[in-house]
């Protein structure tokens, strides 16, 4: 049997889609809410930097809690550039991400790529919830998809609700700032 490949679909690169970002900030050192599509941050990082660096100036540098994210890049390459990835169990919130710039330090709460469209549209515009609120309300989200997940499995093993061991926090990009 004879097999043809079409390379000309392939060769076509469609953008990523827009990051799904608000840039509203709250009391509790919030810059601003990011929406991402995925738990895979090679693939989400490229998309949220870029929107970011239109408003607070490149991004170098991105920490990240490894809670919620299960590959952790030591970087990202953004626009022919690498952007670092650092991660801390410690010092960072499960639900943010600090993201660093010539400008100084940012931080973004992340909504759960799980939630709805709705629950997280409510969640960006924060129609009078505070920080600790929207950070409960993702964390409930990430506990009940956790819960399914490990219902799913049938029950085997650990639930997933329970900490991952990952070892010693390991750098954050703000140390490699200049």
């Amino acid at each position: 049997m004879a097999v043809t490949i079409d390379r000309t679909t392939s060769r076509r690169r469609t953008p990523p889609p827009a990051a799904r970002l608000s840039l509203i900030p709250a009391p509790g050192g919030l810059d601003g809410m990011w929406w991402p599509r995925s738990r895979a941050l090679t693939r989400e990082l490229p998309t949220l930097t870029v929107a970011l660096g239109e408003h607070w100036g490149r991004i170098t540098g991105v920490t990240v809690h490894p809670a919620y994210w299960p590959v952790l890049p030591h970087w990202v390459s953004v626009a022919g550039r690498t952007v670092q990835v650092g991660w801390s169990t410690e010092e960072q919130d499960p639900h943010r991400l600090t993201l660093f710039s010539a400008d100084g330090r940012r931080d973004v709460l992340v909504i759960p790529p799980e939630t709805g469209a709705d629950a997280a549209a409510q969640l960006m515009a924060g129609d009078g919830i505070d920080v600790p609120a929207r950070e409960q309300a993702a964390d409930r989200i990430d506990a009940r998809n956790r819960e399914e997940a490990w219902e799913t499995d049938g029950g085997a093993g650990r639930p997933s609700s329970l900490p991952r061991s990952i070892g010693s926090a390991g750098p954050s990009p703000a140390g490699r700032r200049r």
